[in-house]
Formats: C-alpha cells, sequence, structure tokens
C-alpha cells in the first residue's frame, strides 16, 4: 500500500491516469489492488495489464507489473 500505479493511455495522443494503492487483496501483494484514481477520486479494484506500472514511492523505484509476477 502506499504505491503510485500508473497506466499508458488506450491509444496514441490519450492521456494515461495515475493512482494511489490504498488496499491490498492477497497478503503477497499480488493482484488485484483497490486503488485510487487521481483524475476522479474514486476507488476500484484493479487488475494490472500490460501497460500499467508500479512506481514505489518509498524506493523511487518503478516496476512493469509483469516483473512482479
Amino acid at each position: 500500500m502506499g504505491d503510485q500505479t500508473v497506466v499508458g493511455g488506450p491509444s496514441v495522443g490519450t492521456p494515461g491516469r495515475d493512482g494511489a494503492v490504498v488496499d491490498l487483496h492477497h497478503d503477497d501483494g499480488t493482484p488485484p489492488y483497490d486503488v485510487r484514481w487521481s483524475d476522479t477520486g474514486r476507488t476500484s479494484v484493479f487488475f494490472p495489464g500490460p501497460d500499467a506500472h508500479v512506481r514505489h514511492l518509498h524506493s523511487g523505484v518503478e516496476v512493469s507489473h509483469r516483473m512482479q509476477q
């Protein structure tokens, strides 16, 4: 929790979105995550796809979701 999720836009020229991971569904930190989106303030269950990255804010490291599996 406390990490940032960054998702690429759905098409070229369309902005992506980001949000804060506010809760985990599994003790080992695997998806899905509850994410509060910065553009809407809403929280939803999020299953990261290949265009999603997790930015670990406490360490300054950005990791693609595929690397975590």
